[in-house]
């Protein structure tokens, strides 16, 4: 199927599903931020008569005059890095429909119906923004907080989508390498978020449970998932991958699971006699060193990744066009940069208080659905936060495009790992609350057997459905491991 056409800078082309540009619906749509939307657009999108289109001509003279002074307001500009995170997001956002809105007789209420409609509607998980609302309600009315939990768990799916797309949104203004630095450290915001209200709360238990089943969930479930339906959905077709990529996390995510490692061990051997300890603290004290290490790493990786070797992080060409369906890739801003920057203080916004509401009701959950706090944190948390992403994995690899599926799932497992779990030990140590790298055994054993087995599967460059299967079981069994464990009491550490 031929690529559609180009749309030109700063718009966006509706087309249909033919993918032609005769398809075309309408004239080019323009974004609504800086000055260089064109003047027959916004004549197009405000309904202008002559006498009000001359006026427009006169002050687009003047707003030019004034650019070329060196008053330029920030304008979108293509990005040119966009990760396989962004690419996983674009999947569940669909086309808006501006039909309905040429209609309003009112330029700023259009504008800001427009806006409502790219924020609000253009997403495939619209419909559960009202779980959003009902989370907010069965707290104020006191509906019980086994439903604020769950409600709160629903509503953080939009959210997340959300807050990557106004990430986006926001990138395409501040150029390649600091748009391209800050989808790849957002990326994980809700687990970031998420992480500091349970510190805040002292409920490091949460904080390193939920954390590790965001590993294992990346890792096993995701990755699982989309190879076994990739698997099935390609059985005649040869399903390659780069495996320069797997390389470089694996790497990263066995020097992660090291520095899990040596405080788990330091602890035996002390209690063993076989060592002495020089303080009683001496495993915090080596979980906060391998931290600062962790991050210097992970800002290689982000160097490595955005600068020397960007290439090998690229979505291809042919990964990116268009099938014919509801889905829409962008690669123009459709909402201006102080529209975005607000918007996403919103989202923000919402996220940390559902990720309160989530927090502060975990232990009512545990007792009233009969688990542990350590089951719930492992396995229900991270699916259902993370199921945006996953549903994006999963689309890509349905489309035999895996390099974005191991992109998504490998890429935020590292990012997890590398960065979000060595942070949160930083801001542990800043609020006082002493949370270390020690994930107890079990935890610290299970993560590395997912890494090992991932390695493993994934280092021919090649996938069929049994991989991915083989994956899945692995994540089962886990799952029942922890599942099991709540017959013995609480798994506090």
């Amino acid at each position: 199927m031929p690529a559609a056409a180009a749309p030109a800078p700063h718009t966006r082309t509706r087309t249909r599903s033919s993918g032609s540009p005769s398809a075309a619906i309408g004239p080019p749509l323009p974004y609504w931020g800086g000055a260089a939307v064109g003047a027959e657009e916004q004549r197009w999108r405000i309904g202008m008569d002559s006498a009000a289109a001359a006026l427009l001509d006169s002050a687009s003279a003047s707003a030019s005059s004034a650019n070329a002074a060196g008053k330029e307001m920030p304008t979108a500009r293509h990005i040119a890095h966009r990760t396989a995170h962004n690419m996983s997001s674009s999947s569940l956002r669909k086309k808006s429909d501006l039909a309905l809105l040429r209609k309003v007789p009112c330029a700023p209420l259009r504008r800001l119906l427009d806006n409502l409609q790219e924020v609000l509607l253009a997403t495939k998980l619209a419909l559960l923004f009202p779980a959003v609302l009902l989370a907010i309600a069965a707290r104020i009315f006191h509906f019980g907080q086994e439903w604020v939990f769950v409600l709160s768990l629903i509503g953080l799916v939009p959210l997340a989508e959300r807050l990557s797309f106004l990430t986006e949104q926001v990138a395409f203004y501040i150029g390649p390498t600091v748009g391209g630095l800050l989808n790849a450290t957002f990326g994980n915001v809700t687990e970031v978020i998420i992480a500091i209200f349970a510190l805040y709360q002292g409920k490091v238990v949460v904080v390193k449970c939920s954390l590790l089943g965001s590993v294992l969930s990346n890792l096993l479930l995701v990755l699982g998932t989309s190879l076994f339906f990739g698997g099935l959905a390609n059985l005649g077709t040869e399903q390659l991958y780069d495996k320069m990529q797997v390389d470089v996390s694996t790497g990263l995510l066995i020097l992660g699971v090291l520095c899990h490692s040596l405080p788990l061990m330091l602890r035996y051997a002390v209690s063993s006699g076989e060592h002495a300890e020089s303080s009683w603290d001496s495993g915090l004290e080596l979980s906060r060193a391998c931290s600062i290490v962790m991050l210097l790493a992970y800002v290689a990786y982000l160097f490595f990744q955005l600068k020397t070797h960007r290439q090998l992080f690229e979505p291809q060409p042919q990964e990116v066009e268009d099938d014919g369906d509801d889905s829409v890739s962008q690669d123009e801003a459709v909402l201006g940069f102080s529209s975005a920057m607000i918007w996403l203080g919103v989202m923000t916004l919402m996220t940390a208080l559902l990720s309160e509401f989530v927090v502060s009701t975990i232990e009512a959950a545990s007792e009233s659905w009969e688990l542990s706090v350590s089951f719930i944190s492992v396995i229900l948390i991270p699916i259902v936060g993370n199921a945006a992403e996953h549903a994006g994995a999963v689309i890509f690899a349905f489309k035999n495009n895996l390099d974005i599926t191991l992109g998504v799932s490998l890429g935020s497992a590292t990012q997890i790992s590398m960065f979000v779990v060595p942070l949160s030990v930083l801001v542990a140590w800043i609020m006082g609350v002493p949370m270390d790298l020690d994930f107890n055994l079990l935890e610290t054993g299970c993560l590395f057997l997912a890494i090992l087995v991932t390695a493993f599967t994934l280092q021919d460059g090649s996938s069929h459905y049994l991989k991915g299967l083989l994956l899945v079981f692995c994540y089962i069994v886990i799952s029942l491991c922890f599942f099991v464990l709540r017959q013995h009491g609480s798994m506090d550490f």
